[in-house]
């Protein structure tokens, strides 16, 4: 931090990110940082080729090779064993799997940088001719092993040009909080119980505690997920970036549609404008191109069939709500929540189980065809313990903080004419952030379960 604003050129700036970034990405995985600088490179002449190619044909044939060499690195790296694996099952043959360790955040960056290449083949973004700026953009920390999926048209601007000011500073302090403190201090214990009550013997678990497992896996992965870009977002915008939200309150949503477009939304994103759309979109052959979209996602999150799976359930639900529109619109809003959160929820059974067998018992478990017996005083104990962690769990998946957030910024922040009140504002927040802080340290320090969900990305 002293380096980076100790000089305002822009160009030592860079030099200095792209420095950290790489130091920060070699601490985790330092032979792999040999692949991302080589990706980023690769992308960057794609890039420059594309630019130069006086023809069409020779535009084209530039694109074809740059996404062939990216999703053929993404693919050995990511789903060369599961293919083997499945291979070797369908045919009997004993081929042997490699055995190759999943560079972290691979399918983020190497997206990424397809969505240069693409955008440069479309006229859509300038050509870069700093190799130096392509690959801050690649490796930038803040979002490089859990996302958002930055696109390169988003941010190319910033690159070169960006203002930092302390009430940037301090709004991406306060955002890197909130993210620290949704992912330590929410998602983790939720997390623990999830993993305590789903992972034992299934056949001694109850009804009653089946459901609560999965509730507390829901709001685990989305305070998790959601945590990790806060501190993204707030990361960025300390060193000047503006990135795109990335998770607009999903669990309020009325519809799985509706909850797609709030849920991850630079994946989201991302197959709409290069996948489904050049498919031809609601055009031609709408339901193949969910189809394919839905798979991909699926496969996106990990190179096991439960994910698969997993991805062609919201293909047939979302296939459903867009034929069933005009009649579910009918039905009231609250049916409609509530319907939406329990498909939601048996979504991330699919999700969670990556082992079919122990799906099909978990599912069992859930609708009382397995198990214990629909419940216990155990469960009882249990959920009158975890009952505060519930409720800020609850709240905070809604608008509420957000709300509160924007009433107490506008009684003193926005009040330009009493600078008193501002101060007040500026010791408040701070005291707020150290104290976050301060609670997740502590929370740190004191417990060893802190998972990492994103390995597989």
């Amino acid at each position: 931090m002293i380096l980076y604003f100790s000089n305002r050129s822009i160009s030592y700036r860079n030099w200095i990110l792209v420095s950290l970034s790489l130091f920060f990405y070699a601490w985790g995985e330092p032979i792999y940082i040999l692949l991302m600088i080589g990706s980023a490179g690769m992308n960057f002449a794609m890039g420059l080729l594309i630019g130069k190619c006086q023809t069409s044909r020779g535009k084209k044939a530039t694109l074809i090779a740059a996404v062939g060499i990216n999703l053929g690195m993404l693919g050995f790296f990511k789903y060369a064993g599961f293919f083997i694996e499945n291979i070797n099952a369908l045919s009997g043959l004993k081929l042997t799997a490699p055995e190759i360790i999943l560079p972290i955040g691979i399918s983020f960056y190497t997206f990424q940088a397809l969505s240069y290449v693409v955008d440069a083949y479309r006229c859509q973004v300038p050509i870069q001719r700093s190799y130096r700026d392509f690959l801050l953009y690649v490796a930038l920390f803040p979002q490089l092993i859990a996302g958002p999926i930055v696109r390169y048209s988003e941010i190319e601007p910033q690159l070169t040009h960006r203002r930092q000011s302390l009430t940037g500073i301090y709004y991406g302090v306060t955002r890197f909080c909130m993210g620290l403190a949704k992912k330590v201090l929410i998602a983790n214990y939720a997390g623990k119980l999830s993993s305590q009550l789903l992972d034992g013997n299934l056949e001694q678990l109850t009804t009653v505690g089946g459901w609560l497992g999965i509730i507390f896996f829901s709001f685990m992965i989305y305070f998790d997920f959601s945590g990790y870009s806060d501190m993204a977002i707030g990361l960025g915008r300390i060193f000047g970036f503006r990135y795109a939200e990335n998770f607009n309150l999903p669990y309020i949503s009325k519809s799985i549609t509706e909850f797609w477009r709030r849920w991850h939304i630079s994946l989201g994103s991302f197959f709409r404008d290069y996948v489904y759309i050049p498919m031809g979109g609601n055009r031609r052959h709408q339901v193949l191109n969910l189809f394919v979209v839905w798979g991909l996602t699926g496969m996106w999150h990990g190179a096991s069939w439960n994910f698969i799976l997993w991805g062609l359930y919201f293909f047939v639900i979302i296939y459903i709500e867009k034929h069933t529109k005009k009649t579910l619109d009918k039905v009231p809003k609250a049916i409609r929540h509530i319907t939406t959160l329990f498909l939601i929820m048996l979504g991330w059974t699919l999700f969670y189980c990556t082992d079919f067998t122990r799906l099909g018992q978990t599912l069992g478990v859930l609708f009382g065809q397995f198990g214990a017996g629909l419940y216990s005083g155990q469960n009882g104990i249990m959920l009158l313990n975890s009952l505060p962690l519930l409720l800020v769990c609850i709240i905070g998946s809604t608008a509420i903080p957000r709300t509160i957030g924007m009433v107490f910024t506008a009684l003193f922040a926005e009040n330009r004419g009493k600078s008193q009140k501002r101060k007040v504002y500026v010791i408040i927040v701070f005291i707020f952030n150290m104290a976050l802080l301060a609670l997740c340290t502590v929370s740190l320090v004191g417990s060893t379960y802190n998972p990492f969900l994103y390995f597989r990305f």
